[in-house]
This record gives structure tokens, sequence and C-alpha cells, in this order.
């Protein structure tokens, strides 16, 4: 699942909308959205993610996140360490090596240090 996946689904769940009357009212297909949310489909396009901020009647800063969720979310990622250090080039070949076999303790812990090491850079 991606990050934008768990947010529409936790945001259909608590509006209580299924994915087939979701889907019916953005003139999609069902399969589309459930594949939007399992990951098994790719970043949605920028067209669709506005039509779910308005489906979902969200504004300002829910709004924003869905965006940012929606761009944080390609399930096939390609990481270009040309230029970079040889650590650089390590760290993104063992990432993309190990994390199915990373704990979901050890994701967190990763992902919420990028994150603080983001907020320094």
């Amino acid at each position: 699942m991606t990050p934008f996946g768990r947010r529409m689904r936790e945001l259909r769940a608590a509006r209580t909308v299924t994915l087939t009357d979701m889907a019916h009212a953005l003139g999609v297909t069902p399969t589309y959205l459930s594949a939007l949310e399992t990951g098994k489909r790719g970043r949605p396009t920028w067209a669709m993610v506005q039509r779910i901020i308005a489906y979902f009647n969200v504004i300002w800063d829910e709004a924003e996140e869905l965006q940012r969720l929606a761009e944080l979310s390609q399930p096939k990622v390609t990481v270009d360490t040309s230029g970079l250090s040889p650590e650089a080039t390590e760290l993104a070949n063992l990432l993309a090596q190990d994390i199915r076999h990373l704990p979901p303790e050890a994701v967190a812990e990763l992902l919420g240090r990028l994150k603080i090491l983001r907020k320094r850079a």
C-alpha cells in the first residue's frame, strides 16, 4: 500500500464510502481505485488527485497533504546516484536490496531519521 492509498482508504472508511461508489462518482473503475490504494498502480495523476480532493471535499492543509502523499506514492522507484559519493550509491543499493526484508519498526526508524535529516538540510 502506498502512503496516498492508505490515506484514501482512511478517508473512505471515515465517510463510510465504498470503493464502488467512489469509483462511479469519479468516473473510473473500482479496480483502478483498488490498485491505487494497494500500490499496484503507480502514482495518480495531478488531475486524479484533484478529483479525489473534490470528492472528499477537503481543503487547505488536508488537500496539500493528499497531493504530497501522491507525489511520494510511486511504488517502483528509480534512484539515480550518478555523481554522488560511493556511500550514497551503496546506501541506495542496500535499501533496494533489503527493504522487503526489513521489519516495520526498522522502516519506521529509517524514515524518521531521513525526515529529521531533511529538516536539517
